[in-house]
């Protein structure tokens, strides 16, 4: 790679785009994926404290639905909030604050004696979860290299896996050890709260967000610092300063950008890329939401033990690990929309697999092979979304098609026993099958952007 300068006059999201892969990128990408993972390990968490619950509190299918579901409303609110406020106040800041809510809350859970104060918990749980997702997603891309940037935010992702692993060995070790467990559970999920200001003060704040509200200066530092990572060597002077008070200077553009007409997500030239990407956010959500926050519980149905569940629910996780991988590999020599159409495929199949697997073996592998699709397909979807949207919606697309998609969250958890007494696991998993197949189709209609500058 020929040596590069600062000064070509090309402009900052030009500069940032033009890098490789450097040191402060890892470890931009390392503290959101660490909350990225935070975020996981909650979510997982909670389907083995369902499935403890049932046991210690002798809860019905509905009410133990209901714990699973009022997260998701919650999620469906923060998302779309968290979305907005992102493209208003910053992604930095609101990931810090999401934080905060959802460990803060998470602790708490560990506290309570009835059903009704852990929904409510759950509820504010929700809020901050629904809204990291979208917003860490679009920092992330925003900051990546053009030519791996759908890479990148796959590699975010992964941390999912991460995090739901270590749900999966606290489960096991920790909820399934004793009748208090899930309290011990829910209080490790306190942890976000602590790594919060680790974010708040360690992240950079968006270069496309800090042009987009005028202040050039603190940009311009931002890339400059990413370019020095690189060993590129700055230009003597700050492009783009005015030579006024900074003050004047940010409120000129400030205005300049209120003035300017707002895009729309639903304008013309955009709906068409929003449907789709709600098609696919939704289906997804509902397979995925509907299967692995009942797997554990349903595995105890059919005569396992709560560790033996645990433990078969802990095997199937780590195959998220190498479905990623593909993902990341697979998302920069296919491209996003043939990537995430293949991994949706797979899942319709492995999902259908699952529904008649009746021997260990095969409930393992079935499972293995959902979680390899299914988490390959979540890596993609996370890349493509923020791709899709200009700088002035990107927080607000992303954030409105993940709340779209929590309403089927919602609906899953809840469908679920209506569906076992219908036709049991084949009826269930052959409705999973059928939304991923839906989910595969909508992507075929989503923009191809690899290797494309963010608009």
């Amino acid at each position: 790679m020929p040596a590069l300068t600062a000064s070509d006059g090309l402009t900052r999201s030009e500069r940032l785009d033009r890098l490789p892969f450097t040191p402060k990128h890892g470890r931009l990408l390392g503290t959101a994926g660490i909350g990225w993972a935070l975020d996981a390990m909650d979510v997982g968490l909670i389907s083995f404290v369902i499935a403890a619950l049932a046991q210690q509190w002798s809860l019905t299918a509905t009410e133990t639905s209901w714990i699973a579901s009022v997260g998701f409303v919650g999620m469906a609110i923060g998302a779309t909030v968290g979305g907005l406020l992102a493209d208003r106040i910053g992604r930095r800041s609101v990931f810090a604050l999401t934080l905060i809510v959802y460990g803060l809350a998470t602790g708490a859970s560990a506290l309570v004696g009835s059903l009704a104060a852990l929904l409510v918990l759950r509820f504010v749980v929700g809020l901050g979860l629904g809204a990291e997702l979208p917003v860490a997603s679009t920092l992330i891309s925003e900051f990546a290299p053009k030519r791996i940037r759908g890479r990148v935010v796959v590699w975010l992702e992964a941390f999912w896996a991460v995090g739901w692993i270590a749900a999966a060995v606290i489960g096991t070790f920790v909820v399934g050890a004793s009748d208090d467990g899930w309290r011990w559970g829910l209080a490790i999920g306190m942890a976000p709260a602590i790594f919060s200001i680790v974010v708040r003060w360690g992240m950079p704040e968006s270069v496309r967000f800090l042009e987009a509200k005028g202040r050039l200066p603190e940009a311009e530092r931002t890339v400059r610092r990413f370019e020095e990572a690189a060993g590129i060597e700055a230009p003597s002077r700050l492009p783009d300063v005015p030579a006024r008070p900074a003050s004047v200077a940010s409120s000129d553009a400030s205005a300049a950008m209120d003035a300017a007409p707002r895009v729309s997500i639903w304008s013309r030239e955009l709906r068409r890329r929003t449907l789709a990407l709600w098609v696919v956010w939704f289906c997804i959500n509902f397979s995925y939401y509907g299967a692995f926050i009942w797997i554990p519980t349903l595995l105890v149905a059919q005569g396992f033990s709560l560790v033996r569940s645990f433990e078969f629910t802990l095997i199937i996780t780590v195959a998220q690990l190498p479905g990623y991988a593909a993902s990341a590999f697979l998302i920069e020599k296919w491209g996003r929309r043939p990537t995430l159409t293949v991994f949706l495929v797979g899942s319709a199949l492995a999902a259908a697999w699952y529904g008649t697997a009746s021997t260990e073996a095969m409930i393992i592998a079935a499972g293995c092979t959902l979680s390899f699709f299914n988490l390959g397909a979540w890596g993609a979807l996370y890349a493509i979304g923020p791709e899709l949207y200009p700088t002035n919606v990107r927080g607000t697309g992303t954030g409105a098609a993940a709340g779209f998609g929590r309403i089927a969250s919602i609906l899953a958890p809840l469908a679920v026993p209506v569906l076992l007494g219908i036709g049991g696991s084949i009826a269930l998993f052959g409705v999973f099958a059928a939304a991923f197949a839906i989910a595969a189709i909508a992507a075929w209609t989503i923009p191809e952007r690899r290797n494309q500058p963010l608009e």
